[in-house]
């Protein structure tokens, strides 16, 4: 006589996984739209910079206003820019924090940055 062990997952680690599975999609849910906005703005800063010769810090941040007026950039403004020079090339940079509510008092602080210069492509 052959005993069969039943195999399956019980009740209560398929409730612990599905809390789990639950939070993590809200977490992703909530940071999504930063990160993509965030990805907007490095997009819009290296096209800035790159067509950025012979133009002056005024320009070359009207026309990061230009791109953040077609994508709907609404967290970073021009003024918000740091311009310089580096190496015989201009650099656009950009710093801010962006505070996600989590769940009552609690939230998740993210602090963006980036430029358009070379050593920074990799992020």
């Amino acid at each position: 006589m052959t005993i069969k062990r039943q195999r399956g997952l019980a009740l209560s680690a398929l409730l612990l996984w599905g809390i789990a599975i639950g939070l993590v999609a809200i977490l992703v849910i909530r940071v999504l739209p930063d990160v993509i906005e965030y990805s907007k703005i490095r997009h819009a800063v290296k096209a800035v910079a790159s067509e950025s010769s012979g133009k002056t810090v005024a320009e070359i941040r009207h026309a990061f206003g230009q791109y953040a007026e077609v994508e709907h950039i609404k967290t970073l403004g021009p003024a918000d820019l740091d311009v310089f020079k580096e190496e015989n090339q201009v650099v656009v940079a950009f710093a801010y924090e962006r505070r996600i509510p989590l769940a009552g008092n609690v939230s998740l602080l993210i602090e963006f940055s980036g430029s358009s210069s070379a050593r920074d492509s990799g992020q």
